[in-house]
């Protein structure tokens, strides 16, 4: 058992890692990393036992380390707090890109990345990444990501393992996959329908702006479409910023689709194309 886990950025995910721990009946002392609202409000929730504003402080006495920041900001932390941390330490992420990650983490612990880091990423969360949306089943059936750094990391480690149990207590299916392939899948599964939502958000507002005929409207397909619109430009820059060709090449077969939707209103090729995306489909998966 992990006798004390720190979490640096208590948002969503951080926070609801937290609850989640603390649910599991893990027993660790769980410490927070972020502004010193956003600790408060960590604590008061039951995410957290204490809470430091800076990372090196945050870090003293953890044997798991968990950085639940937007991409660029995991990359920077690596790079600070890395070498400061004692070896047996396992660190690991939450970044919905993984392979410019890995390539700071090869970096900064050289021969030894395998033991000391592993790439993460739950695919969960909401529309809304606050503290104030942390909910400790937000990672019940979903699926986490493990990573490696490599074909040589070992991750029937005593310190992979244990934190594999500690997800699967909380209800989440770990998946493993290598970084390339794990980019390529989430531009189209996850970074996708992001930009898609924003597109379509931002065109309902040219078109309508906020017109009491549109908002008077109860759509669920267009509330579910638009849901993500919400979501920050923070986190979703360093996305775009380090998966930018597979995030391309997804948008570009977008359009294309959409063209060929287009231009065939009026002909079977709209059939076709009902017909074929009626063939598409994610079944749930139970925790």
């Amino acid at each position: 058992m992990f006798k004390q886990i720190t979490i640096i950025g208590a948002g969503l995910i951080g926070g609801s890692f937290g609850l989640a721990a603390k649910a599991s009946g893990n027993g660790s002392r769980i410490v927070g990393c972020d502004r010193a609202h956003v600790l408060e409000r960590a604590r008061k929730m039951g995410a957290l036992d204490a809470g430091a504003e800076d990372p090196l402080e945050a870090v003293k006495g953890s044997d798991l380390v968990l950085l639940a920041t937007p991409v660029g900001t995991i990359i920077d932390l690596i790079e600070r707090i890395g070498p400061v941390i004692p070896p047996h330490v396992l660190i690991t992420d939450v970044g919905s890109t993984k392979k410019d990650i890995l390539e700071r983490a090869r970096a900064v612990f050289g021969s030894q990345v395998g033991e000391r880091f592993l790439g993460g990423h739950p695919m969960a969360g909401k529309e809304h990444s606050s503290i104030f949306s942390a909910d400790p089943t937000l990672f019940r059936g979903a699926t986490w990501f493990f990573v490696p750094s490599g074909p040589q990391q070992n991750l029937s480690s005593a310190p992979i393992m244990e934190y594999r149990k500690l997800l699967e207590r909380m209800g989440a299916n770990v998946t493993i996959l290598e970084a390339e392939r794990h980019d390529r899948i989430c531009a189209w599964i996850s970074h996708l329908p992001q930009m898609v939502s924003t597109a379509l958000a931002g065109i309902l507002l040219d078109e309508f702006g906020d017109s009491p005929d549109l908002q008077g409207i109860t759509s669920r397909g267009l509330r579910e479409m638009t849901r993500t619109a919400s979501s920050p430009y923070s986190m979703w820059r360093d996305v775009a910023h380090t998966n930018t060709a597979n995030l391309e090449k997804a948008l570009s077969a977008l359009e294309q689709r959409l063209s060929q939707i287009r231009e065939n209103l009026r002909t079977q090729g709209l059939k076709e194309q009902f017909e074929q995306a009626n063939k598409f489909e994610l079944k749930p998966r139970e925790p």
